[in-house]
């Protein structure tokens, strides 16, 4: 493993946090997000999508890169497409 699949780990790391702690808001439980966070994981589940296997760190559970990933779909589009930048950047420079 080297120094970018730590850091882009721990942005993955910090997505994730993030979503969850956006269930609980104002000491009630969020059911948009709950169903955001659902739906991005039974997408992501069943498309076999896995943004951990894109940045080459399989994780030793198959379907929990799937769950993380449905978690981090979950925030929408735009997260999800400057993520897919920093993962794609990544790729481009270790082919060098």
């Amino acid at each position: 493993m080297d120094f970018m699949q730590i850091i882009i780990l721990a942005l993955f790391a910090e997505s994730i946090w993030e979503s969850l702690k956006m269930v609980w808001q104002k000491n009630k439980l969020c059911i948009d997000k709950i169903g955001s966070i659902t739906v991005g994981i039974i997408l992501a589940l069943g498309a076999g999508i896995d943004f951990f296997v894109l940045i080459d760190i399989p994780l030793k559970i198959n379907y929990l890169g799937s769950i993380f990933t449905g978690i981090i779909i979950s925030r929408g589009a735009n997260f999800v497409h400057d993520l897919l930048g920093i993962a794609e950047n990544y790729k481009l420079k270790n082919k060098a």
